[in-house]
């Protein structure tokens, strides 16, 4: 906007430049570049190809999503997008729900997020303890009330899932995008795999096991070690679970999350190291949530 209330005309890219050139203070050479190679790459309105990282099941992890956080901050990306499961599980709720709410750009609903919302359905004893402590603890008096209410706020307004053109996310799966779990072993599931696959317009995006990898249309499930944490996006459809920030289940107890490349049409998956032992620690001096959930985080299951 121009300090007269105006846009510059947009043909006019000499004109644009030297209004950013005063505003910013940037090279018009500089900027001439930057403002052809946008207008390339959108042309007849498609959109710009985007560099996003995914994060998915967090479980109140601080240390964990503190390290992915640092690890994405070298990355960049465009945008974060986070495939839910924030709270539940883990020590920090309160703290993992502030991070998520201020760095991602896009928040689905995950069911530990529903449980602490709703009355948790399904869900075991230790799981169902840790819920009512979350609940406890996103209402602590030492908390401002706006905190408070922002936090569930938040809670309360997640979508079930995001679509971006070929680009769909959930949690769980593409038929039931909170609860439904998709495993590796279910490859052998004709229907299921059939049933998912047929939904799909070309790749979807979950998480909700923890077990990160790639189930193709064979159907088979390729794990990220077997094509080298890098795997191509391309026509073939994809379902690709992005594994967990706070609490993987693949025997490689490092977080892990993915980046999607649009431009360079490639998928990493990325594997960050974390003090889990402290993570641990404090789930052990917190009487209401069970120390198995400590000792997982150290095994990676």
């Amino acid at each position: 906007m121009t300090r007269a209330g105006h846009h510059p005309r947009l043909p006019n890219w000499q004109q644009y430049c030297q209004f950013w050139h005063r505003e910013t203070g940037h090279s018009q050479d500089l900027l001439y570049c930057y403002f052809c190679n946008i207008l390339n790459r959108s042309k007849l309105g498609k959109a710009l190809p985007v560099r996003r990282a995914l994060i998915s099941d967090i479980h109140g992890n601080l240390e964990a999503l503190e390290a992915v956080r640092a690890d994405i901050d070298v990355q960049n990306v465009d945008e974060i997008l986070c495939l839910g499961d924030v709270v539940g599980y883990g020590p920090n709720p309160r703290e993992c729900l502030d991070t998520v709410m201020e760095i991602a750009k896009v928040t689905i609903l995950g069911n530990h997020d529903q449980a602490v919302l709703f009355d948790p359905d399904g869900f075991n004893p230790v799981a169902l303890q840790a819920v009512f402590w979350t609940r406890e603890q996103l209402d602590l008096s030492t908390s401002t009330p706006e905190q408070t209410n922002r936090r569930w706020d938040f809670l309360g307004e997640l979508p079930q899932k995001h679509e971006d053109r070929d680009f769909l996310f959930v949690h769980g799966s593409v038929r039931e995008p909170t609860n439904e779990y998709v495993f590796p072993e279910d490859i052998y599931n004709a229907v299921k795999m059939n049933d998912c696959f047929g939904r799909i317009q070309r790749f979807v995006f979950q998480g909700h096991t923890h077990i990160p990898g790639i189930f193709r249309t064979g159907p088979d499930f390729v794990a990220p070690e077997e094509f080298g944490y890098e795997y191509p996006l391309t026509d073939e459809k994809m379902m690709c679970n992005v594994g967990s920030v706070g609490q993987p289940r693949d025997g490689d107890p490092r977080a892990c999350y993915v980046i999607i490349d649009e431009e360079a049409k490639l998928l990493t998956y990325h594997r960050i190291d974390y003090p889990r032992d402290e993570t641990a620690e404090k789930i052990y001096n917190i009487p209401s949530l069970d120390n198995m959930l400590g000792n997982r985080l150290k095994e990676g299951r």
